[in-house]
């Protein structure tokens, strides 16, 4: 079973953490995980560029310290880096200190203000740490364009129909990722009915 948006024992688990932004108007944010990719991140900037479309790129520390000319393209292309550990770290197998030491580690290389945890996977004792530090972003619409038997299609469909103002939509910035192949379309969409792109998480 496929879960679209976070449960409801999400919200309970980590109250101040952020999953969707609070407005009554039609706005939207990008956010791409698990990057950079030689191959994904150039097309994604390109399409990102064509709308005039600024996204927070949550990356991990391995493959931002293996390709800095690729974070140097993401930040003069004004997007903003997010924090997504070293090496796409799971923190409900991960002992607490060893947690808190990766994703500290991985500060320099992306970002020492907003942090999201692979897989949505925080011990409480990992939170109640790291939102003393951070901003803690999950997101609102997670359309599984990392699944290659869900589609390109059938992860579109799902960002139309459950989008909705604030929503923090959580894409994958890597080659297996089907967001190459909708990105442009959905952008297209979701401006096209009104909406507004934004990407400084508040």
């Amino acid at each position: 079973m496929r879960f679209f948006r976070p449960g409801f024992p999400a919200y309970c688990l980590y109250p101040e953490a952020i999953f969707r932004v609070k407005t009554n108007s039609r706005i939207l944010y990008l956010t791409f995980d698990d990057g950079p990719d030689p191959v994904s991140t150039p097309v994604i900037l390109k399409i990102l560029k064509r709308h005039g479309v600024r996204a927070v790129f949550f990356c991990n520390g391995v493959k931002a310290g293996k390709h800095p000319d690729l974070i140097t393209s993401i930040l003069e292309a004004g997007h903003l880096l997010g924090n997504h550990t070293y090496n796409h770290t799971d923190g409900w197998r991960t002992e607490s200190k060893e947690y808190i030491s990766d994703v500290l580690k991985t500060s320099p290389f992306t970002s020492d203000k907003l942090f999201r945890p692979p897989y949505g996977r925080l011990k409480l004792k990992q939170y109640r740490e790291l939102k003393k530090r951070f901003k803690i972003v999950f997101w609102d619409v997670m359309p599984y364009d990392f699944d290659s038997e869900f589609g390109a299609g059938r992860s579109l469909r799902v960002l139309k129909e459950k989008i909705r103002p604030g929503s923090i939509i959580v894409l994958h910035d890597k080659p297996a990722s089907s967001a190459i192949d909708f990105l442009d379309e959905f952008i297209t969409f979701a401006t096209g009915i009104g909406f507004e792109f934004k990407y400084e998480i508040q």
